[in-house]
């Protein structure tokens, strides 16, 4: 039951207002794409925009991902504010030259002198069979390559504050958002992620962690998906006398160290869950953040519960099977507590 003045969007709608917000106050703010305009993007995130602002400022894109993300780094420097939506972040191997040899370095070749202030949002995860080319997260490819800003929104007020950080963000900010959080039916959306979002204008600092759960036994660090598999575990442990802390890492870049640590610091246990791919990625950077500061503070060898370094398969059972559950993680735990 709904709260009194609560008004519930889903992450689609979240990021949606934000935008048209943001757009009424800012002239230099538009967004291009695939499928942006009439259809309102195949995940929602641009619904209703086009009727406001007209196909100018809401660009249906030809599928050339390198034309219009290169387009949107040009506008960005000439001073506009681009959000462009790179349809599946599988896609960025088509278009990753205008990224990262663009859109990621350009402040820094300039020395300082142009600024990047753009959006490329970008959708990730699994688990509704649609095969190796558009089902992965890749956060740590994004994360691994310096000059971009990468986040990660696990609920409706989040995505929104984010998507408002991002718009009026100087630096190029990658905005990733899982299909199974989105709050379109069809992909099977997560209920939890669908939250309370005041209506007014906020920011969600880029940058800054959050504890989604508070706890003293161990520490389960996600993002995205992460956060809300890490909270059934949670569920699921405190059946066991076990009381986990949850902690949203939110951005990844800048990525807070120091929310971990000291989460970890109180537990003296760690769990990091990620459907990205398990080798050089997001598990491994969050254990070494907090190995390298104080091993001391560990009781036990952390555990993390990522993506097998397969191609994600098509086949339901198999892909159910590689990504990453609550189960896991309980698992986990019972290994560590062993």
């Amino acid at each position: 039951m709904n709260k009194p003045n609560e008004r519930k969007l889903t992450i689609a709608r979240a990021m949606a207002e934000a935008t048209a917000q943001e757009m009424r106050i800012d002239p230099g703010v538009f967004v291009m794409g695939e499928d942006v305009g009439q259809l309102g993007g195949i995940y929602g995130n641009t619904r209703g925009l086009i009727e406001e602002f007209g196909s100018e400022r809401i660009r249906d894109t030809p599928i050339s991902e390198t034309a219009f993300i290169g387009a949107a780094v040009g506008a960005a420097q000439d001073g506009m504010r681009p959000i462009a939506e790179l349809m599946f972040v599988d896609f960025f191997g088509v278009c990753f030259d205008a990224i990262y040899n663009l859109m990621a370095k350009n402040i820094y070749f300039s020395g300082g002198n142009f600024k990047v202030p753009m959006v490329l949002m970008t959708s990730t995860g699994g688990g509704y069979s649609d095969g190796g080319q558009h089902s992965q997260c890749l956060y740590g490819s994004f994360a691994h390559l310096p000059g971009m800003k990468v986040v990660q929104p696990s609920n409706a007020y989040d995505a929104k504050g984010l998507m408002t950080a991002a718009i009026r963000d100087d630096s190029p900010v990658v905005y990733m958002f899982h299909k199974s959080l989105q709050g379109m039916g069809w992909l099977g959306t997560e209920k939890a992620a669908t939250v309370h979002v005041p209506e007014e204008q906020y920011v969600v600092e880029i940058g800054k962690a959050k504890i989604a759960r508070e706890g003293k036994d161990v520490t389960i660090v996600g993002l995205g998906m992460g956060v809300h598999n890490a909270l059934k575990a949670a569920d699921k442990l405190a059946e066991q006398g076990v009381s986990a802390e949850v902690v949203d890492l939110v951005s990844l870049v800048p990525l807070d160290r120091e929310t971990i640590r000291a989460s970890v610091a109180k537990t003296g246990r760690l769990i990091v869950v990620d459907e990205d791919y398990m080798s050089y990625g997001v598990t491994g950077e969050i254990i070494a953040s907090v190995t390298e500061h104080n091993i001391s503070a560990l009781k036990a060898a952390p555990k993390r519960i990522a993506y097998p370094d397969v191609p994600i398969p098509f086949a339901r059972g198999m892909e159910q099977f590689c990504l990453p559950n609550p189960e896991k993680i309980v698992a986990a735990w019972g290994e560590m507590a062993a």
